[in-house]
C-alpha cells in the first residue's frame, strides 16, 4: 500500500496524532507511508522513522524568516506539491487534518480513497466519511488523541495504545549539549524546565512573577537548577526574570542565537521536570516522559488529556473555564492568575512521583 497522511498544523495536535502515526506505519507495512506537512511539523517530527518520503508545503507562499534559507520555496508552493502528491499515486490518503484545503488538496492528489472527518465542507471529496461515535444518540467530542485514533482505525489501522513519542535528532542533541555548556547547567539530570509562552494567546499566561517564584523555590527548597525556554517571541520577557532574580541556579535560553524546535525537544528531553503552558512544548514533556506539571486557564483539560502517570494537569475549575478564547473575556483573567505557586510546586512533587493520573485536574 501506498499511504499518504496529511498532518495537522498544531504542534501540540502534531504530537497527539503520534499514536495515531505508529498505527498508520503498522497499516503501512512493508508499503509505503508518506507525510505531508508544513515545514515546521517535519521539525517537530524529526529523529523518528513514521515516513518514507516527506511533502512539505506552505499556505499561500508564507514561510517563516528563520525557516526561509533552508529551504527551496518553489517546492513547497503548489503547483510542485500537487506534482508530488501525483507522482506517489497513492492508494489512500489519511487526513488528520479538518480544514476544506487538505481536503482539495487530498482530492487533487488522485488518491482514490480518501478518508477523513466530516465538516467544513469536506464532504464531496471525501470518499470514508468518518464520524465521531455516537454515546446515547448524540456525537462525542472526542479527546484529540483518541479522535486520531479514530480516524486511523477507519482508514483501517488497528487499535494502538494512546502512548505519545517523540525522537531527537544528532543535531539537536549536540544544539543541546552546547546550551548546557555555555550556561554551566549539570548533566546529572537535575535541571527543571519552565515553559512560559504559547502561541494561542495571552488568556494562557501565567504571570512573570509566578513563573519567577516557582523558579526561587525550585532552586532553593528542590536544590534544582532551573532553565526558562521560550520561543522568539517570548525572549525579552523571560531575560527580564531570569535577570530580576539574578541567581546563579536559575538560567534561560533568552540570548542563544537560535531556538529552532529540535533544540526545545532536546532541552526537555533531559529535564528533571517541566512546569508549562498549555502549548506545544508541553507534549514534548509528556513524549519523553518528562515529569510535566501543565497550566490549565481557557483551555480544556478534557479534551487534551494524555492520561499519562507523570503528567499534572492543573485548573481552578472555575464556572467560565474552559472559554477557548485568546482573551480574558471576563477581563480578570482569574483563571490563571488564581492559580498559585504554592499549588503548582505540590504538582510538581505528584509528576516526579508518577501520580498524575491519580491527582484531582482541580487546584481550587
Amino acid at each position: 500500500m501506498r499511504l499518504g497522511v496529511f498532518l495537522p498544523n498544531w504542534i501540540g495536535d502534531v504530537v497527539m496524532a503520534t499514536p495515531a502515526l505508529r498505527a498508520l506505519r503498522e497499516l503501512a507495512g512493508a508499503g509505503s507511508m508518506v507525510g505531508i506537512m508544513r515545514p515546521y511539523v517535519a521539525e517537530v517530527l524529526a529523529g523518528a522513522d513514521w515516513f518514507d518520503e516527506e511533502i512539505l508545503y506552505v499556505k499561500g507562499g508564507s514561510l517563516r524568516a528563520s525557516q526561509a534559507q533552508s529551504f527551496d520555496l518553489p517546492s513547497l508552493n503548489w503547483p510542485r506539491v500537487l506534482q508530488r502528491l501525483r507522482a506517489n499515486k497513492f492508494d489512500r490518503v489519511v487526513l488528520l487534518t479538518n480544514s476544506l484545503r487538505t481536503a482539495w488538496m487530498a482530492f487533487r492528489s488522485g488518491a482514490p480513497e480518501r478518508v477523513g472527518m466530516v465538516g467544513n465542507l469536506r464532504r464531496p471529496l471525501l470518499t470514508t466519511h468518518v464520524y465521531a461515535p455516537r454515546q446515547n444518540g448524540k456525537r462525542m467530542t472526542l479527546p484529540t488523541i483518541s479522535s486520531y485514533l479514530h480516524l486511523a482505525q477507519a482508514a483501517g489501522a488497528a487499535p494502538q495504545a494512546p502512548t505519545l513519542q517523540l525522537a531527537t535528532t544528532a543535531e539537536d542533541e549536540r544544539a543541546a549539549n552546547a546550551v548546557w555548556r555555555r550556561l554551566a547547567l549539570p548533566t546529572d539530570g537535575s535541571v527543571a524546565v519552565l515553559n512560559t509562552g504559547g502561541a494561542y494567546g495571552a488568556a494562557k499566561d501565567w504571570p512573570s512573577q509566578n513563573f519567577a517564584q516557582l523558579a526561587l523555590q525550585l532552586a532553593e527548597e528542590r536544590r534544582l537548577h532551573v532553565l526558562f525556554n521560550c520561543g522568539p517571541a517570548e525572549r525579552g520577557a523571560v531575560r527580564d526574570i531570569v535577570e530580576r532574580l539574578d541567581h546563579p541556579r536559575i538560567k534561560s535560553l533568552a540570548d542563544e542565537p537560535a531556538l529552532p524546535i529540535g533544540l526545545t525537544k532536546a532541552v526537555i528531553r533531559r529535564a528533571a521536570a517541566l512546569v508549562t503552558t498549555d502549548s506545544g512544548p508541553r507534549f514534548f514533556g509528556v513524549a519523553f516522559g518528562v515529569p510535566t506539571v501543565t497550566l490549565f486557564g481557557p483551555t480544556s483539560v478534557t479534551l487534551t488529556q494524555t492520561g499519562a502517570p507523570h503528567e499534572v494537569c492543573v485548573s481552578l475549575g472555575l464556572d467560565c473555564q474552559p472559554c477557548m478564547s485568546r482573551t480574558c473575556p471576563l477581563v480578570h483573567h482569574r483563571c490563571m492568575r488564581g492559580l498559585s505557586v504554592e499549588q503548582v510546586l505540590a504538582a510538581v512533587d505528584l509528576a516526579v512521583a508518577g501520580r498524575g493520573v491519580d491527582a484531582p485536574l482541580s487546584a481550587a
